[in-house]
């Protein structure tokens, strides 16, 4: 028997039990492969769906978000409650609380892990939300209605400042850039988005840094004091990936896996996908690390066809897949919901030479489309779905497009074709 396959006889390995590790699991039964299968998750609980943690869960409406997958039925060993520590892989092995985990191929979907705010470690009263445990912490703090403060003005600040004050809370919103989502859209854009909070009732505070938090109280640099009977830190996440550190898996600065167009990392056997992976676009011309639940759903199909064509081929180098490989270029798609509006984009505006809007920022429902070279790369859509739904397929087909079309919100997107 060659190294090889002895290799693939010991099956594919996930770790991760996320959206990411849980849809490669499927797509890999789906795919046809028939070999051991084993998805370890660090949390004690069965594998969970998070956007519903920031609303339904969090809210009372719903005790949880387990996936509706019959890992049995599939022949999915599914080990829970493990953390992994380390990876060896000159002996395909990982370390794990519970010993030595071997692996054929190996598949990373660890996801991210929230950033924290210096200092504020053991303080009571101070919440992240990311986990169904930090949900099931929070979710009878908001019952009692505190005046809470949320640190961070971004996708998850708006959507936890939004279901704030759907419990009755009273809401004051601290960020540190001078305006909100600055690290994600344009300030023309995003100026709109500023005044939802206030129509909602909460309050929000720009340029404010956080000086320290304390029990019952925020101190902001300018040396202000908020009071809070809770604290909830919504600045970002990073990629769960310190555990690989010496593994020889190369990683990107900001600790992202460096996977290629394949989603495989620079170890043989190994892949990578979802939020711990960035991955080039050929489609935009740079590396993108996208954070968001579609990707999420879409990686694992092309990790599970490469991973049949690695083993198809008794490939175990990088490169093993080669021209039989399928490439992982999607358009990024994400939605919030905030604020009694439903957001979605979908693209990347980076490179983008002209901006055009659709509608009225201060009206309920309009778009913003960012073109490159006369073409789609990007929409930005609050209530108007067929705008990005028509907009995605206009992305994928680089078609040029008349901007004046563009431009009139009563002309479909999919008919503004020059």
């Amino acid at each position: 028997m060659s190294e090889q396959t002895e290799h693939h006889q010991r099956g594919v390995v996930i770790v991760g039990a996320g959206m990411a590790g849980v849809q490669t699991a499927v797509a890999l039964r789906e795919q046809g492969f028939e070999g051991p299968l084993t998805l370890l998750g660090a949390e004690p609980h069965q594998p969970y769906d998070r956007p519903p943690l920031s609303k339904a869960v969090l809210l009372g409406k719903a005790e949880d978000s387990a996936f509706d997958v019959d890992f049995e039925g599939l022949g999915i060993e599914l080990r829970l409650g493990i953390e992994v520590t380390g990876l060896r892989a000159a002996d395909r092995e990982l370390d794990t609380e519970a010993g030595p985990v071997p692996y054929g191929v190996l598949v990373l979907a660890t996801g991210a892990e929230p950033l924290t705010l210096p200092g504020t470690g053991g303080v009571p009263g101070v919440h992240l939300l990311r986990t169904l445990d930090d949900a099931a912490r929070l979710r009878p703090v908001l019952a009692t209605a505190p005046r809470t403060v949320v640190v961070g003005a971004g996708w998850i600040g708006a959507e936890f400042a939004t279901a704030a004050r759907e419990a009755g809370c009273a809401v004051t919103v601290v960020e540190a850039a001078d305006r909100v989502l600055a690290g994600a859209l344009p300030a023309e854009v995003a100026e709109p988005m500023a005044r939802w909070y206030e129509e909602a009732g909460a309050e929000l505070i720009t340029g404010a840094k956080v000086a320290g938090i304390e029990e019952g109280r925020v101190l902001l640099a300018d040396g202000r004091a908020l009071p809070a009977g809770a604290v909830v830190v919504g600045i970002g996440a990073r990629p769960a990936t310190g555990w690989l550190a010496g593994s020889g898996v190369e990683r990107g600065p900001d600790g992202s896996v460096t996977a290629d167009a394949y989603l495989r990392t620079s170890l043989p056997g190994v892949y990578a996908v979802g939020d711990c992976a960035s991955f080039p676009s050929g489609r935009y011309g740079k590396r993108l690390l996208v954070h968001h639940w579609d990707n999420a759903l879409q990686g694992p199909r092309t990790v599970a066809a490469n991973v049949l064509a690695e083993i198809g081929a008794g490939a175990g180098a990088r490169g093993g897949a080669g021209e039989a490989g399928e490439v992982y270029d999607p358009v990024p798609y994400f939605w919030s919901e905030q604020f009694g509006r439903f957001v979605q984009y979908a693209g990347h505006h980076g490179a983008a030479d002209t901006l055009l809007w659709r509608g009225d920022p201060a009206g309920p429902a309009w778009s913003v489309c960012w073109l490159r070279a006369g073409a789609l790369v990007a929409v930005l859509a609050v209530g108007r779905p067929r705008d990005v739904a028509q907009g995605r397929k206009l992305i994928e087909t680089a078609v040029p497009l008349d901007p004046s079309k563009v431009a009139d919100p009563a002309t479909p997107l999919k008919s503004a074709a020059a």
